[in-house]
């Protein structure tokens, strides 16, 4: 099993009425788990619970003034952020026996990240094209490279990871 398939990041398949049931219970399960840390750690913060792109997704969001506090949550690069995400899937499939592909937001970083992403494989992508070559990114996390590889495909170029964490990276390859 490849590094991004252990993070969760296959291609989504259309999802029947029974998996759309089991991913809303574990954004329910999830859901649970994350008020009761809030609770611990004294802050404030809305779940919001969805079902995107063939997984759970559950967020975490405040009005302004407490979302300093929740961008706390998140830490640097979005550090705290995947902890948390791994240890609430942990606690869905501690209830479920199932590993989970649930993804996290806190404070909307993910959202935002994602539109960074976008812009960046975007530029990369254009770079490909005028020059023929393929074109090598940062290392990334695997949401991040995720990220990437739709852009890419979406513009009809192909892309792969190479490398292994923490250097893992996406390439880029001409049509």
């Amino acid at each position: 099993m490849s590094e991004d398939e252990k993070a969760g990041v296959e291609t989504p398949r259309p999802a029947s009425s029974e998996t759309i049931k089991r991913l809303e219970e574990e954004g329910e399960i999830a859901a649970d788990y994350l008020e009761e840390l809030l609770d611990i750690a004294d802050l404030d913060g809305d779940i919001d619970i969805d079902v995107d792109h063939g997984r759970a997704a559950v967020e975490i969001v405040s009005e302004e003034d407490g979302s300093r506090w929740l961008k706390r949550l998140v830490g640097k690069d979005g550090e705290v952020l995947d902890a948390m995400q791994e240890l609430t899937r942990l606690a869905v499939q501690a209830r479920t026996g199932e590993r989970s592909r649930l993804m996290l937001d806190i404070a909307g970083y993910r959202k935002g990240r994602r539109r960074e992403l976008a812009e960046i494989a975007e530029q990369a992508i254009r770079e490909v094209r005028a020059s023929g070559s393929r074109q090598a990114l940062p290392p990334m996390n695997p949401f991040e490279r995720k990220v990437v590889h739709d852009v890419v495909a979406a513009a009809g170029l192909v892309s792969d990871s190479e490398g292994v964490e923490p250097e893992r990276h996406v390439v880029i390859h001409p049509a």
